[in-house]
């Protein structure tokens, strides 16, 4: 077997700000429990590095990210507890890094050319960008194997509405990327998902981090709490924008060429 075949990173690369994170154990890309734990090291990583501003995820070819490794619950099922004690700290510490990626400070961008299925599309969901390809495909297909998606609908549930959610966990249907812009699933569709993943990374990596560290935080405070509490966690954040070394510097360059 090849690196692409067996590792479940197969590139960790610092480039202008932003880190690219590529996913291994190709074609499917399953998010076994050495890949759970590779980007949890990753995503560690990357919040303690200053150099690192943005965190670009990718799963290349027909297949994003084909969600948990079923042949390696599978190999659990033969242990005495019918592999509790596995899924168990699987299931806790697929959460984790779920956790970790989604309130990192540094903007996250998904590149997505083919299918996120299940706990693949709770790892894109996770991701503050979605760029997507025309023959991108989105599911939760628990259903169809006799289950449900629980988990994977705990990311999904916060990128788009009840409906079309509901739609996805109760079907398993697999739903193609026009229905998935026009639903909010995803942020743009393009030829090129990868190309326009790294230059909209590229370009958030300008950008002053503190503020954007500070506003994702207060942002994920906010989001579902009544309007005035909203506001009350919101008005500090933003006073703390205005007080930030990098953008006082930055008024001050600017002052210079009026």
């Amino acid at each position: 077997m090849n690196q692409m075949q067996t590792e479940p990173l197969i590139a960790q690369r610092l480039e202008d700000g932003v880190l690219h994170l590529a996913l291994g154990a190709a074609p499917a890309h399953p998010l076994s429990h050495g890949m759970i734990r590779a980007l949890d090291a990753a995503l560690r990583e990357a919040e303690a590095t200053a150099e690192v501003r943005a965190v670009l995820l990718h799963g290349e070819g027909r297949i994003f990210c084909a969600g948990h490794d079923l042949k390696e619950m599978a190999r659990h099922r033969s242990d005495p507890d019918r592999g509790e004690a596995f899924l168990t700290q699987l299931f806790e510490d697929c959460s984790a890094m779920m956790l970790r990626l989604a309130r990192l400070p540094t903007p996250t961008i998904a590149a997505v050319e083919g299918i996120a299925t299940a706990a693949g599309l709770q790892l894109m969901s996770a991701c503050d960008v979605a760029i997507v390809g025309p023959q991108a495909r989105f599911a939760l297909p628990g259903v169809v194997n006799g289950g449900f998606c629980t988990t994977p609908a705990v990311a999904v549930s916060r990128v788009f509405g009840q409906k079309a959610l509901m739609e996805l966990a109760l079907t398993g249907t697999p739903m193609d990327a026009d229905w998935a812009l026009r639903t909010g699933l995803v942020t743009r569709v393009v030829e090129d998902p990868l190309a326009e993943a790294q230059a909209f990374a590229a370009t958030l990596a300008t950008r002053n981090p503190g503020p954007i560290a500070a506003g994702k935080a207060a942002l994920h405070a906010h989001i579902g709490v009544p309007l005035e509490e909203a506001y009350a966690i919101a008005t500090p954040v933003m006073v703390s924008h205005f007080l930030d070394e990098g953008r006082l510097a930055a008024e001050a360059a600017d002052a210079r060429w009026r």
